[in-house]
């Protein structure tokens, strides 16, 4: 398997673990976060029937018209949020399973999302011996980056870079700061790597690493320093 794909996954990864605790913050704004150790305060028998019908009216009001009711001592439900977190931690665990499973290491001990993620990026070179695999562990990441993503309400910060495509000459090149990474836009372009994910993957844009940026500026006729500076956020 290429080194790129093995890049993409490093990329969707290490995005995962930034933004995967917010989305658990997220989830009850303004309260301990799950990776906390904080003790809540201590509510009586009345509190906690008031939480309890609170958290059952959110629900069903979501449900039904997609609103969320204040409680008096409770945060509402967050459904959205909370279905991403169930589906990425599940698909976190059962990859990682996957993975060590397919490279016949121990099956993985218990741990939080984040603690996985960074075991199965320390696997990363071992799966790229393995092709199927490889490219199963960059999809899975990838879908799971983008829920959080979208579950987050986030819009990534993107800056034009100048020049033309080396694959499709477009001027489509954008730096995405969050990523560190050069990306082509243009929904048309393909690369010659087979094994891009551009080739099969409608959603995917051909990506240009840090340690490829000196190769992209000899390609793409842009200048380096516009890279850097891009990756700053600031708009050239």
């Amino acid at each position: 398997m290429t080194d790129q794909t093995t890049t993409d996954s490093a990329l969707w990864i290490a995005s995962l673990i930034r933004h995967f605790p917010e989305l658990c913050e997220e989830l009850a704004p303004g309260r301990a976060a799950p990776f906390t150790t904080a003790v809540p305060a201590r509510r009586g028998p009345r509190d906690d029937a008031l939480v309890r019908e609170e958290r059952r009216e959110a629900l069903l009001l979501q449900q039904s018209h997609g609103l969320a009711v204040p409680g008096r001592s409770a945060a509402p439900l967050r459904l959205h949020v909370s279905d991403a977190i169930r589906d990425i931690t599940d698909g976190v665990v059962e990859l990682e399973e996957a993975v060590c499973a397919r490279l016949g290491v121990p099956r993985p001990r218990r741990a939080l999302v984040p603690e996985r993620l960074r075991r199965l990026a320390a696997l990363l070179d071992e799966v790229a011996a393995y092709s199927v695999l490889s490219r199963h562990v960059r999809d899975e990441t990838r879908r799971m980056a983008r829920r959080c993503a979208r579950a987050l309400g986030d819009t990534e910060q993107v800056v034009r870079v100048s020049g033309r495509c080396p694959w499709c000459d477009s001027v489509s090149l954008r730096a995405f700061p969050d990523r560190r990474a050069v990306l082509c836009v243009n929904p048309a372009c393909r690369c010659t790597d087979e094994e891009c994910g551009c080739h099969d993957d409608p959603a995917y844009r051909h990506l240009w690493p840090e340690d490829e940026w000196a190769e992209l500026v000899g390609a793409a006729g842009c200048r380096a320093e516009e890279i850097d500076s891009a990756m700053e956020g600031i708009p050239q």
